[in-house]
């Protein structure tokens, strides 16, 4: 790559700038479009999940040929569809270890941030089995959408403000008020449903 005349990785920069900006709009419209449906909800969709692990095979190949897709890269636009990209790659363990290893190297230069890099180490950490750190993944509990379980919840707070996250109590009402608006309620049998997640973790190796 250092030995590649300048606008040449300039016209690549702009090549996966604009594959991963139509990747992550891809995402979106079939997510709004299961969401009207009230699709979505129910599980994880074929759809949706055919999407999330073409989109994340993308972003593999754009780690192998341009390494963190960044803002110094890419621009804020393209960075941030990375990282929906990366978010949603949740079929593929092996994308979003890599995406966060990733991640945490380039924050201390600025191409990278700390609050992204919460919101995926949680989602790691929940679908791994463990206590999640900065409360961002949320699932069904009693009816109501609540945190998964978080580690040391007595400092979750002051771990959410060092990242730029609002206090868990904002967060949860939040939250709560999206789901409402998109007529997302509790699935009818919660204890089937995370059996079906359970199993979906270990098939795609999560466990």
């Amino acid at each position: 790559m250092s030995d590649t005349p300048k606008e040449t990785r300039a016209d690549a920069f702009a090549s996966w700038r604009r594959a991963l900006i139509e990747a992550a709009e891809r995402d979106l419209s079939v997510r709004a479009q299961l969401a009207a449906t009230g699709a979505l909800f129910d599980g994880y969709h074929p759809e949706m999940e055919a999407v999330h692990a073409e989109n994340a095979a993308l972003l593999d190949r754009a780690f192998d040929a341009i390494g963190w897709p960044g803002r110094s890269k890419l621009g804020d636009d393209g960075a941030s569809a990375a990282f929906l990209v990366l978010q949603h790659a949740i079929s593929r363990p092996d994308v979003q270890r890599r995406g966060l290893a990733l991640m945490l190297d380039a924050i201390p230069a600025g191409d990278a941030n700390a609050l992204d890099a919460a919101y995926l180490s949680d989602r790691i950490a929940v679908f791994e089995g463990r206590p999640q750190l900065f409360g961002t993944q949320f699932d069904w509990t009693g009816g109501l959408l609540s945190p998964a379980p978080v580690e040391d919840p007595e400092g979750l707070d002051e771990r959410r403000a060092s990242v730029g996250l609002p206090p868990i109590a904002e967060a949860i009402a939040a939250s709560r008020d999206f789901a409402a608006a998109e007529g997302h309620g509790p699935p009818a049998d919660v204890e089937a449903r995370r059996a079906a997640s359970e199993a979906w973790a270990r098939r795609v190796g999560w466990r």
